[in-house]
């Protein structure tokens, strides 16, 4: 098998109900239609060429660069050839209630050949459709792919032909021409889709995310970076059903050639949570509104039902399987779609939900009929269920504990909740409430804190730390330049880093129920940033925050984890826990050095 595509060599575009992956040499290697979590179409990311991809590149050698249009979602590449140049626009339009992938094809300069490869296979790679060329009612031929609920329409200037199971054809484009392309997912029993006016949705997709960007009231170091991130997690928040989702892909390795392959195309109510925080602090305190309506409904029901994560439309159903068709990106297997941790318990994910509620709440966001009763619910399952063991923040297959972390979430669900009532005027036992804060602050401080050592420890049963604790003063649990902060801290510094990188925790040494290794993860990296920014660190907050940005590719994009030792991206990606926690950490050290200096 061919070396694959480097992670780090794909650009996200996407219509926030779908989004598909663009190569440097303009393969989509990943696509799934119509949502985030439906089977892929175009699955060559996990496998080959064979297994689904959509190549519109050069045919020859060529030197190539790319970014995204200002601040949107449009990809622009340019391929420089020996013979000329060519500019290639990817994109999906935003919110025209169809499912449309463009490729708009203009020449800049000289005469540039192309090679057009069209390899449609639903069923993540495994289905075969049914190709014929077919004229729509203008009477315009186009390409269609039919197979079981599904089709998918190829529209262009140039219909590639039949060689084999795939299409292809090459052509030249000169200075000044201009091809239009596009892919159009419809059901199958419908009608073939009319065509797509490519240069209005154009506009009107540039127009709406300059103009979303250009409300982010953040003017300080390190802007561009965290208004990509933003953008990155708006993409991955569903416009219509509110759902945020971890990631678009699956299986993409943490250790390569390792088994550590999970499915992120879910919402987890903790990933979902930090968006929300990381979109509010921006300003965009709208995006709350569709999280917290998608969160009444996803929940509803009886407490004792309540997952750590849904599908974007808040369904429950999520299995996990593998798909031994596909030999995995960089031969890891198993590919694996669902997610087997919806069944866990994670006592983390109730404190991070009330904290992006009662930040919401403080940002101007009212209560909507439900959403303080669901909170209410959420609450009384709690005080019940705090003080048992769980699989933690990192979802770990093996025995269960009382992980640090989560106790400090809970005594965040509680003081979110005593706040409300204290502040907002909300109605509730605040009384009991304030009871419960301060026993399971007493419980934390007692078995998740090793006063020998001066530092926090992963759960009850070890002396370990792991990357968790760092988020002890991000979320309020302590401050920053506490000793047993400072203690953390130096702990992690001297346990966890690699290359300067951050591990979760030393997989060595923590029985997680999964074999094989992993690579640092990303976000902790960024929440060793915040750590440093909250303690007072400010110069080893801008050193170990810009080490972290160097890692982002060359449109600002970053993945799951990194590989210090190839330098290249591992996990899935583009991680939304991992741009969230880019946002947090700008704001933390912003917010930091605009507090007067100590008396």
């Amino acid at each position: 098998m061919t070396d694959p595509t480097p992670i780090e060599d794909y650009a996200l575009i996407g219509d926030t109900e779908t989004a598909a992956l663009v190569s440097r040499n303009g393969s989509i290697d990943w696509l799934c239609l119509p949502r985030f979590d439906s089977p892929a179409s175009l699955a060559a990311l996990l496998g080959g060429p064979g297994h689904g991809r959509w190549l519109l590149g050069p045919a020859t050698a060529a030197t190539t660069t790319r970014s995204y249009l200002g601040d949107t979602t449009v990809v622009e590449t340019i391929h420089t050839t020996a013979t000329g140049s060519v500019r290639i626009l990817d994109f999906m339009p935003f919110g025209d209630g169809r499912s449309d992938l463009i490729r708009l094809v203009e020449g800049v300069s000289g005469q540039v050949e192309l090679i057009h490869e069209w390899t449609v296979r639903p069923g993540y790679g495994a289905i075969v459709p049914w190709v014929s060329r077919r004229r729509d009612d203008s009477g315009v031929e186009v390409l269609a792919a039919v197979a079981g609920p599904d089709r998918f329409t190829l529209r262009g200037p140039r219909i590639p032909v039949a060689m084999g199971n795939s299409h292809h054809d090459r052509f030249t484009v000169d200075a000044g021409e201009e091809l239009r392309f596009s892919l159009t997912w419809t059901p199958s029993w419908r009608p073939l889709p009319p065509d797509i006016d490519a240069d209005r949705e154009l506009v009107r997709t540039i127009e709406f995310f300059t103009d979303w960007a250009g409300r982010v009231d953040y003017d300080g170091p390190y802007r561009t970076e965290l208004v990509r991130s933003l953008l990155v997690l708006r993409q991955l928040t569903d416009s219509d059903r509110g759902g945020i989702v971890a990631a678009p892909t699956t299986s993409l390795p943490e250790e390569f050639g390792g088994v550590r392959n999970w499915d992120y195309r879910y919402a987890w109510l903790r990933d979902a949570a930090l968006t929300v925080r990381a979109l509010l602090r921006s300003g965009h305190a709208g995006s709350s509104r569709l999280w917290r309506d998608w969160l009444v409904r996803a929940v509803a029901g009886d407490p004792e039902d309540v997952q750590i994560m849904y599908a974007v439309d808040g369904a429950r159903d999520l299995p996990e399987r593998e798909l031994p068709h596909l030999p995995g990106y960089a031969d890891s297997r198993p590919v694996r779609i669902g997610n087997g941790a919806v069944t866990q318990q994670q006592g983390d994910v109730i404190g991070e939900v009330m904290l992006a509620l009662g930040e919401a709440r403080d940002a101007g966001l009212a209560e909507s009929p439900d959403s303080w009763n669901v909170q209410l619910v959420l609450l009384e399952h709690l005080a019940r269920t705090w003080d048992e063991p769980d699989s933690g923040l990192w979802e770990s297959r093996g025995p269960t504990h009382h992980y640090t972390q989560s106790g400090v979430m809970a005594w965040v669900a509680f003081d979110q909740a005593v706040r409300a009532v204290e502040q907002h005027g909300l109605d509730g036992p605040v009384e009991r409430w304030r009871e419960l804060r301060d026993a399971i602050k007493r419980a934390v401080l007692q078995r998740g804190f090793n006063a020998e050592a001066n530092t926090f420890t992963q759960h009850d049963a070890t002396t370990e730390v792991d990357a968790a604790l760092l988020m002890i003063p991000i979320v309020g649990f302590l401050p920053g330049d506490d000793p047993r902060m400072l203690g953390t801290v130096a702990a992690v510094e001297r346990d966890l880093l690699r290359d300067g990188l951050v591990l979760r925790y030393r997989t060595e040494a923590v029985a997680d129920g999964v074999a094989g290794d992993e690579n640092p993860f990303v976000a902790c990296g960024f929440w060793l940033a915040s750590a440093y920014a909250l303690a007072g660190r400010l110069d080893d907050a801008h050193a170990h925050l810009q080490r972290m940005l160097a890692l982002l590719n060359d449109v600002d994009l970053i993945s799951e984890e990194y590989d210090p030792t190839h330098h290249r991206m591992a996990g899935n990606f583009p991680q939304a826990l991992s741009h969230l926690a880019l946002v947090g950490a700008i704001y933390d050290l912003a917010d930091a050095e605009s507090q007067p200096p100590p008396a």
